[in-house]
Formats: C-alpha cells, structure tokens, sequence
C-alpha cells in the first residue's frame, strides 16, 4: 500500500524560492517525517508568484493527480501584495478547501501577514481573513507561516523571502499544527 501524500499547495515561500530546494521548509518537512519514521509522501505542489485564484483554478487537477491525504494551503501572499480583493481571496481559499474536503483530505490553511504600508484597514481585513476561512471551514489553523522571523538577516535580498538559515522556522510554526495530524505508524 502506498505512503499516503501530504500535499504542500503554495506559492514562493512554500516552492523554496532563492534556495535550494533541498533547503526549503517543504523539503525539511520530508525529512523530518523520514527521521521520526511517519510513513507520507510529500508532494510540493507550490508555484511561485501564485495566487489564490491560480490556486482555485488547477486544484481540482492537483487533487486528481495527487490524491492527498492532507492538503497544505499557503496561498494569498500574493493577492495581498497586489492589493487584490479580501472578499475575493477568501472566495478563492474556500473553495480551494472545500474542493481537497471533497475528496477526503484533512486541510491546513496557513496564514499570511502584509507590511504596514498596505494601510491599516487593508492589512487588518488580510489578516483575520484567514483565521474567519479556517473557522468556517473547521479547518486547521497556522496563523502565520512566517511568525519569529523579526531580523533583517532572516530575508533575502527581497525582504520578502527567507533564507535557507530562515526555512527551519518555518517548518516549525507549519508542524505544530501539522504533527497533530500525521499518525504515528503501528509498532
């Protein structure tokens, strides 16, 4: 019987973008679950620059192709960054869960934070979009994948990406959801 799939479904800060893949949290996750013997397969299925109507539009491929077990979605950075519509976003991120529940697969939905230039009502409506989407949706909750990431030296060049020193804090703040759902093998 084949490993059950865990299915990373982002965009640049889950596709490891400026590292080395191998450096990536994605590629960490793998390993972690290797080294603690947890049977899955880790599929990356993260696109860089991609937004959540990207997202929307190619998850039901995705899922046919992959057949996930537990779904990771780290999407709509980028709709912030371009400024696009929450209402929007939050449509998109629902039915991207909806879609992998479907098919019976347990979701993450990972959060995001903008920079305080995007305006206070802006930045606020972002924020709490996604905690509102994993509450209706009763899906799991990462508040902010790149929560403890406070000094310069953490981002590249971009200050939007991190380092591959940075990605192990990203993996954390991912597993502690995460390890909740990944069930220890049967001795």
């Amino acid at each position: 019987m084949a490993a059950p799939t865990i299915l990373v479904y982002g965009d640049s800060l889950s596709s490891a973008y400026g590292v080395p893949r191998s450096a990536g949290w994605v590629a960490l996750l793998d390993e972690r679950l290797k080294q603690r013997k947890l049977d899955y397969t880790v599929v990356n299925a993260s696109i860089s620059g991609e937004t959540s109507a990207g997202g929307a539009a190619r998850i039901a491929k995705t899922l046919a192709a992959n057949k996930p077990a537990i779904v990771i979605v780290e999407l709509g950075a980028n709709d912030g960054l371009r400024g696009l519509p929450v209402e929007q976003m939050k449509k998109n991120l629902t039915a991207i869960i909806q879609a992998s529940k479907g098919t019976g697969a347990r979701v993450v939905l990972v959060g995001m934070q903008l920079p305080p230039n995007y305006g206070v009502p802006y930045v606020n409506t972002f924020r709490h979009a996604f905690g509102d989407i994993a509450r209706d949706e009763r899906v799991v909750f990462v508040p902010f994948l790149l929560e403890g990431l406070d000094k310069r030296e953490q981002f590249q060049a971009d200050g939007l990406h991190p380092v591959a020193a940075a990605q192990p804090i990203l993996l954390e703040n991912v597993w502690k959801r995460l390890a909740l759902m990944v069930r220890v093998p049967v001795k």
